[in-house]
């Protein structure tokens, strides 16, 4: 696609060695033009050339897509013999040049999955109509990076499991609420498991960060703001039991409240969306009965139910380590500190001149202990900890054509095997927006973002090393409809720091302005030979397709 627009952001490349020998196969290829229900399913075959199946040093995935024209963004499901193992979304196109995009994705700790054959689903539901023109051209790839003396086979689980719907003709992400539950049964012999969550709001929770308490929202302009409130924790439960939370990460997609912003470069995560981390290894002595065991995922709010609107996509999957006997894992919990729902408390005013005033904040914590005894007689005694806090400040002012959000979420998750780490996660996403309608009908409106993403994160145990993200984007935008098209401009400043316990390190500072990447600089151990990028303009006639504002708020006439 000579002469295309290229899409930026901040983002790790893959610590993979980069002098081992590879082996890249095509997985899929596809147009996606009106594609809803109608994903792509491959068959998948293990590649045998690059060492014996299995023993890879890394696995990657390289995943290219072009389009031209005008679309939506789109959200895109990869499933994995019923396991999901990426969610991303599609930037928004433009017309002329269009526009193309690679993201390579390490994908190593699903080795299990790809050393045998197995069904590959790639779900990316597009529409075609009048005004949505915009195909999205896909190809995917993986690469392979044989394993030897100097760069050792990756460290791997036994079995991975799926939390997942299960089908085998779409993605395999259940919608929520209600709750999306499974049974499921594991080896008698299980001696560690852990959980990875995948959560992302749509619909409307896409923007549940500005969903406002049930009791504020009489006191606001009608389609101000949505209810439920803005807090949500997307919980895994076990037999009815709490095993573990996530306080997810706003992703904003590029279709989202101002598109201008993210133009040329995303909202960090549009394209990869960050994952969550438990260990229910406290709950083996309870799984290793040789029953089935029934796992719930959901999300709850800090309102008085606990319900949200629709709809959250989720799933998830259990990592699982076995012992070299096949003798039943033993054991007992002993202890056990949780309660079902996060500690919340809603506080507000209503001013004189009508602005209202919303905070609503949270805290969580889980305290799991148990002893674990393996069929080959070792013990393990296993703490599970989890501590968080949340806070949501929302200001609506001036009859509400100003809306401002500030929003912080922390905490640290650790887990102790026998007083050795196990699984680390220190995180902080702070997130604050002003949105300010500039005309009465929402016709014209600008918007200010401050989005970070600061993780210390030890996911696996000896599975992934420990890692720490350090990222925070500055970004801005202007967006103005028409009856002629939609137009407008905006800002993307972005610096990323990357290191993990490897000894790898990256940098990057990326900014944009006016549709134009103004400043690109790379550094670190991972960092390219050639750091300089350049894109193509948009042509003063490119229009951008609507906007999405929270709240159900009305964009012109």
């Amino acid at each position: 696609m000579k002469g295309s627009f290229y899409l930026l952001l901040a983002t790790t490349p893959p610590p993979v060695p980069v002098d081992a020998k590879t082996c890249t196969i095509q997985i899929l290829q596809r147009d996606f033009a009106f594609s809803f229900g109608m994903s792509e399913v491959v068959q998948y075959q293990p590649p045998t050339d690059c060492g014996p199946v299995g023993s890879w040093a890394a696995v990657t995935l390289n995943f290219t897509v072009t389009s031209n024209g005008t679309q939506f963004d789109r959200l895109g499901i990869f499933t994995f013999q019923n396991v999901e193992i990426w969610r991303t979304s599609t930037p928004e196109p433009t017309r002329g040049d269009g526009i193309i995009w690679t993201y390579i994705k390490d994908v190593t700790r699903f080795t299990p999955l790809f050393q045998k054959p197995g069904t590959f689903i790639l779900q990316l539901d597009n529409l075609i109509q009048t005004g949505l023109d915009g195909v999205y051209s896909t190809t995917l790839h993986a690469t392979f990076y044989a394993s030897s003396a100097k760069h050792p086979a990756a460290v791997k689980s036994d079995l991975i499991l799926p939390l997942s719907t299960l089908r085998n003709d779409t993605g395999n992400d259940a919608s929520v609420p209600p709750g999306f539950s499974l049974n499921v049964t594991l080896p008698q012999n299980a001696v560690k498991v852990y959980a990875e969550l995948f959560a992302s709001g749509n619909g409307n929770e896409e923007f549940w960060y500005f969903n406002t308490a049930n009791q504020f929202i009489s006191s606001l302009p009608p389609n101000t703001a949505l209810g439920q409130g803005p807090f949500r924790e997307v919980r895994l439960l076990i037999d009815g039991q709490l095993a573990g939370v996530a306080f997810p990460y706003a992703t904003i997609f590029t279709g989202g409240i101002v598109p201008t912003a993210w133009r040329p470069i995303t909202s960090y995560g549009a394209l990869d969306l960050p994952t969550y981390f438990l260990d229910v290894t406290p709950f083996v002595p309870l799984l290793t009965d040789g029953k089935s065991h029934n796992f719930t995922i959901d999300v709850a709010s800090a309102e008085s139910d606990h319900t949200i609107l629709q709809n959250w996509f989720v799933s998830g999957l259990l990592q699982v380590i076995m012992d070299s006997s096949p003798r039943r894992t033993t054991g007992k919990m002993t202890k056990y500190s949780a309660t079902p729902f996060a500690q919340s408390t809603i506080t507000g005013a209503v001013g004189k001149n009508g602005d209202v005033n919303v905070t609503v904040a949270a805290t969580r914590s889980v305290h799991i202990e148990s002893d674990i005894i393996s069929g080959s007689g070792k013990s393990n005694h296993v703490v599970w900890s989890q501590n968080l806090q949340y806070s949501n400040i929302q200001n609506f002012l001036q009859n509400a054509t100003i809306q401002n959000v500030f929003q912080t979420a922390t905490g640290q998750v650790t887990s102790m095997h026998n007083s050795v780490l196990n699984v680390f996660d220190n995180f902080d996403y702070p997130l604050n927006i002003n949105l300010t309608l500039l005309t009465p009908d929402g016709s014209s409106f600008k918007s200010l973002f401050d989005h970070s993403y600061n993780r210390d994160l030890l996911p696996l145990g000896p599975i992934i090393p420990r890692f720490n993200i350090q990222e925070r984007q500055l970004a801005s935008g202007f967006f103005q409809t028409a009856s002629t098209g939609n137009t407008g401009n905006g800002t993307n400043s972005n610096v990323f720091r990357y290191k993990d316990a490897a000894g790898n390190t990256y940098n990057r500072e990326v900014n944009a302005a006016l549709n134009n990447i103004t400043l690109d600089h790379q550094s670190g151990s991972l960092a390219p030979i050639t750091t300089k990028h350049s894109s193509t303009p948009l042509q003063s006639d490119d229009k951008f397709e609507k906007a999405r504002l929270p709240g159900g708020r009305a964009i012109g006439n």
